[in-house]
C-alpha cells in the first residue's frame, strides 16, 4: 500500500509511464503482491494458489458461493427476500487476499495490465451470462472523477472480456450524471440513497437499448447498490434483461444502517 500512496502523488500519465519504464528495467512481477515472476503480467504461485475463485456451487441468482451444495437451481436467503432489479449476478472471485490487490492495483495504481488477467477471469466465470448477450455496459464514471483517474477500470475490464467473448462493448450507454461520494464505508441504506438517481441513459441511445440483453460490468460486487441503481435505469430506459459480471464480490452482505 505505501507504494501505491506515494505514486498516487503524481499525475495519473506519469504515473503510467513511471510504471512501464520500471518494468523494462526490473525482471516481470506479480500482478498482485510485485515479486518475481517467470513470465509478465502473470501471478506468482503464492497469489495463484490462494486467488479466492468462486465456483459452484452458488445462488444461481446472486452468486453468493455455498459452502456446501444445496441441489441445482437453489436461491439464497438474500434472493428470496430482496430480489434484485437485475436478472443474475456472477463473480470471478471473492474479494479476499489477493483479489484485493488485483483490484487496488488496477484501481489506484495505474497497473492497467491487470485488467488482461481479471477480464479473462471474468469472462469465465460469466459464460452462462454472456451467452446471448447484446452488450456489455461498464459502470460509467462521472466525468470529474475520469478526469482525475485518466480511465474507468470497469471499462477496461469489459473490453477484455469483449475481446474473450464477442460481445460488443458499449461505454456510452449509460452515463454518471451526478458525481457520488465513495462507497466505501458506507452501511447497505447508505450506499443506496448515495447512488439513487445517478445514472442515466442517453435519451439519443434508447433507441440502440430497446429490448437488448445487458450485461453491466463492474470491478467490485459489494453489497450491490450501484448494481441494482445501473440495472434499474437500463431497464427503464427499455433493455430487456440486465445481468451483472464483475471481478469479484464480498461473499459477506453488507449490513443495513439504522
Amino acid at each position: 500500500m505505501t507504494e501505491i500512496s506515494s505514486r498516487s502523488l503524481l499525475p495519473a500519465p506519469v504515473r503510467a509511464i513511471a510504471a512501464r519504464l520500471v518494468d523494462m528495467v526490473l525482471p516481470p512481477r506479480c500482478l498482485a503482491c510485485a515479486a518475481p515472476t517467470a513470465s509478465p503480467h502473470a501471478l506468482c504461485p503464492a497469489c495463484w494458489t490462494g486467488l479466492p475463485l468462486i465456483e459452484r456451487p452458488y445462488c444461481e441468482r446472486l452468486g453468493i458461493p455455498f459452502t456446501y451444495d444445496h441441489g441445482p437451481g437453489v436461491l439464497s436467503a438474500e434472493a428470496i427476500a430482496d430480489p434484485p432489479a437485475f436478472g443474475k449476478a456472477r463473480a470471478a472471485v471473492r474479494y479476499e487476499g489477493a483479489a484485493i490487490e488485483l483490484v487496488h492495483r488496477l484501481k489506484y495504481g495505474d497497473r492497467v495490465e491487470n485488467a488482461a488477467l481479471m477480464g479473462t477471469l471474468m469472462a469465465q466465470a460469466g459464460r452462462d451470462l454472456l451467452e446471448g448477450a447484446d452488450f456489455l455496459v461498464p459502470v460509467p464514471l462521472h466525468r470529474l472523477r475520469l478526469w482525475q483517474r485518466r480511465f474507468n477500470q470497469s471499462a477496461l475490464l469489459a473490453r477484455e472480456i469483449a475481446r474473450r467473448s464477442g460481445v460488443p462493448c458499449e461505454p456510452l450507454l449509460l452515463l454518471r450524471k451526478r458525481r457520488t461520494p465513495q462507497q466505501v464505508g458506507l452501511s447497505r441504506n447508505e450506499r443506496a440513497r448515495n447512488v439513487q438517481g445517478a445514472f442515466e441513459v442517453p435519451q439519443a441511445l434508447r433507441a440502440q437499448l430497446a429490448d437488448k440483453r445487458v450485461v453491466l460490468v463492474d470491478d467490485v460486487l459489494t453489497s450491490g447498490a450501484t448494481a441494482e441503481a445501473c440495472a434499474r435505469t437500463l431497464l427503464r430506459a427499455g433493455a430487456a434483461n440486465v445481468d451483472v459480471l464483475t471481478f469479484a464480490r464480498v461473499a459477506t452482505p453488507v449490513t443495513s444502517g439504522n
